[in-house]
């Protein structure tokens, strides 16, 4: 998530609507303004943020001005309980999304092979395809290092698989040729 916001955009993306803020209010202290900060997180990004740093302070504070509570006190959600693994089950529920499962993984590898990487293997643009893709079949993407080994696997079946057409399409003389070459 980028860094620095202007108001304008902070009101785009993080004003809480009357069906959210009905949402939000049944949450008590620190857990209602963290649970807020996720949900609106993963309205924008369509995934979950993996520490409390990722989350600019200034987001946190616009939202924190309109639940009317103090934005230090978001330092006091839990970030490994069973709390927040409730309110992420809440979230994706609310926006209609599921985790990601193995054949998810092996699916999008195929995905990325077919539509992606013919045309770059640059690894942020691949990232931010999978990203997209993730977003448009609603499922929570998994942790960064999963997709990274999610795009570093399917790179290399992609290279497997171009080699192998490549070799299969040389004729036996030049597979002898370069078997000589080889054995100089």
């Amino acid at each position: 998530m980028k860094r620095n916001w202007e108001l304008d955009e902070l009101i785009d993306h993080f004003i809480l609507m009357p069906d959210e803020q009905e949402l939000i209010q049944l949450k008590r202290g620190n857990t209602r303004l963290g649970f807020a900060v996720m949900f609106k997180f993963f309205q924008y990004e369509a995934r979950f943020p993996h520490t409390k740093s990722e989350i600019p302070k200034k987001v946190i504070e616009y939202i924190a001005k309109q639940l009317e509570m103090n934005p230090d006190i978001f330092s006091e959600y839990d970030w490994t309980g069973r709390t927040i693994t409730y309110h992420r089950s809440e979230i994706r529920n609310y926006f209609e999304f599921r985790e990601a499962t193995l054949q998810d993984v092996d699916l999008m590898i195929d995905w990325l092979c077919q539509n992606v990487l013919y045309h770059s293997h640059e690894f942020n643009y691949v990232e931010e395809k999978v990203y997209q893709q993730y977003r448009e079949l609603k499922i929570v993407p998994p942790t960064p290092d999963r997709v990274e080994r999610v795009i570093r696997s399917a790179i290399h079946s992609y290279e497997d698989q171009f080699f192998t057409i490549v070799y299969q399409r040389l004729s036996n003389q030049t597979c002898e040729g370069l078997d000589r070459l080889i054995n100089i």
